[in-house]
């Protein structure tokens, strides 16, 4: 049961690396190593949906491979992230429509602000439940 739970989180981590890669690489290619062809800048930004998808799968996976209580506690975390997340960027797309701030509304702060609602919630709901 042990090993398979690390083989499933090896995977995750490597899809997850993989897209972070692919990413990285959609996201600048075209500016440092294919000269802006939009050809290639579509073939490696739809490689990098693909990908994507394969984390999401992974994910999944290993989701489906936790007891009934670890899944409550990701399923509690994850609803928390994702009610935040909806409201927050609302908010935050309304300060720049609004010009309330200066800057645009950028999509990375709120990824980063995902990430942290999710780690933060996870670790409230694990002290809450073991």
């Amino acid at each position: 049961m042990k090993q398979e739970r690390k083989k499933r989180v090896l995977k995750l981590a490597l899809w997850t690396w993989s897209w972070v890669g692919s990413l990285a690489v959609a996201t600048f290619g075209h500016q440092f190593f294919w000269n802006q062809s939009k050809t290639l800048t579509l073939v490696t930004i739809l490689l990098n949906l693909f990908i994507g998808i394969g984390m999401i799968v992974a994910n999944r996976n290993l989701f489906n491979h936790f007891d009934e209580l670890e899944q409550k506690i990701h399923l509690e975390s994850l609803a928390i992230t994702l009610g935040l997340t909806v409201v927050v960027g609302l908010t935050y797309s309304l300060f720049d429509l609004t010009n309330i701030i200066h800057n645009d509304a950028e999509i990375g702060m709120l990824v980063g602000f995902i990430g942290i609602t999710y780690l933060i919630s996870l670790l409230i709901s694990r002290k809450k439940y073991l």
